[in-house]
């Protein structure tokens, strides 16, 4: 029978598929070279990002720092805002090359991929001289404010006030699943400042400073517990929070606009590498089948053969996301959008941590050992999986998008379901 060294290809073996022009290949040799020299070997292997209390969190906000020191952060930004101006392509290069050394690209998160875009996009040149040079040194850490308890993925019936006080806004509502609140120094939050304006309309985009935060600041979190047993997001409960209109991104009112760049950037960054960390999750199961004896068991295989087209796939549709925008196409006027990634990656993770549990049998339902306190990978990855259909609009709404503004099929009835 086929061995499962031969059935699938070797690690590594998933990225090497950009074929960029001599320009971007000059830039491969130049980065890799570097990463030769500079990447951490204590980092080997070591994902990013990581969860709240890794034992990594030291040596990764040390590689962050050497990497901005050297220009590699916040690539994709234009060179006047402090990144290097680098193309799709050359970003993907980037991304295979931290694959290839095994070392973790260390990013600014949020910052660098949503709130950085929105303030490009939008903000002014003031707002971009003060809050972006921020976003690269790691000074300013953003969490989400945009979901409520009544409006979650109907992000336009959010009822988080802000009421103009002079040269600030004073804002009081409630927001709820504020990931990475623990880190954060800064919130990029939407509130209603015009009540009477219709359900897009009326919305500001701001900037909360969030640092200082607790009885008494106008600003509270207060984590929820997680099927993991962490608190990776929060609650966080606004009480006259003060913030000066300097910090509203695109105007009062206008914040509607801001936010759609936003989502779009949310929804969409993943496309051309949320398969490398699913290859490396599925090379680790694979030796986890090997240790057991499963290599040769058919209905094993035919899982593994099922996560391996998956990943397969992201890659492929990575690649043709690429080539859209290397041509100078819009990517949100293809079916291959970020709502199409997200349903992908969300329900393959799902389901990729099921055939993880699946595979380690009644081992899967204890946690911690005599040794080892806590959840195992195995499982960590499975609850927390669950939530991936979910964040950032759920995979229902994310298939209205699609049939709506892709497929161009009729808005859903109001009544339906009812």
């Amino acid at each position: 029978m086929t061995s499962l060294r031969t059935a699938y290809r070797a690690p590594g073996a998933t990225t090497a598929a950009v074929a960029p022009g001599p320009e971007a290949e000059e830039f491969r040799r130049e980065f890799r070279a570097w990463l030769s020299e500079h990447a951490p070997s204590e980092l080997r292997g070591v994902g990013w990002p990581v969860p709240q209390g890794s034992p990594h969190a030291k040596a990764l906000k040390a590689w962050g720092e050497v990497l901005c020191e050297a220009g590699y952060m916040c690539v994709a930004w234009p060179r006047e805002y402090g990144g290097r101006g680098l193309s799709p392509v050359e970003v993907a290069i980037m991304n295979e090359e931290f694959d290839r050394a095994g070392v973790p690209r260390v990013t600014r998160g949020r910052a660098e991929t949503t709130v950085g875009p929105a303030i490009i996009a939008h903000g002014t040149e003031e707002q971009k001289a003060y809050f972006l040079p921020r976003i690269i040194s790691g000074e300013h850490v953003y969490c989400q404010g945009f979901s409520e308890p009544g409006a979650g993925s109907d992000l336009a019936g959010l009822r988080t006030e802000g009421v103009v006080d002079g040269d600030e806004l004073v804002i009081t509502g409630q927001k709820v699943w504020t990931s990475g609140y623990y880190e954060s120094t800064m919130m990029f939050c939407l509130v209603r400042t015009d009540p009477d304006a219709p359900r897009h309309a009326g919305i500001s985009y701001v900037l909360l400073p969030v640092a200082e935060n607790g009885p008494g600041t106008g600003i509270e979190f207060r984590p929820i517990r997680q099927l993991t047993g962490r608190s990776g997001f929060a609650e966080t409960f606004l009480d006259g929070a003060r913030v000066p209109l300097f910090n509203v991104i695109g105007g009062l009112h206008q914040g509607w606009r801001v936010t759609v760049t936003t989502l779009g950037h949310e929804r969409g960054n993943r496309a051309t590498i949320a398969h490398v960390g699913y290859a490396r999750d599925f090379w680790a199961l694979v030796e986890e089948v090997r240790a057991r004896g499963l290599a040769d068991d058919p209905v094993v295989r035919e899982k593994l053969a099922w996560a391996w087209t998956q990943i397969e796939t992201m890659r492929f549709s990575g690649l043709q996301l690429l080539a859209a925008l290397a041509a100078g196409q819009d990517p949100a006027t293809r079916a291959e959008n970020g709502s199409v990634t997200k349903i992908r990656w969300s329900e393959y993770a799902r389901r990729f941590g099921e055939i993880a549990l699946d595979l380690l049998g009644p081992e899967a339902l204890t946690a911690g050992s005599a040794d080892e306190e806590g959840l195992g990978h195995w499982q960590e990855q499975f609850l927390s999986s669950r939530s991936g259909t979910i964040w950032g609009g759920t995979a229902e709404v994310q298939r209205n998008i699609i049939a709506e503004r892709v497929l161009g099929l009729p808005k859903e009835s109001k009544g339906a379901g009812r």
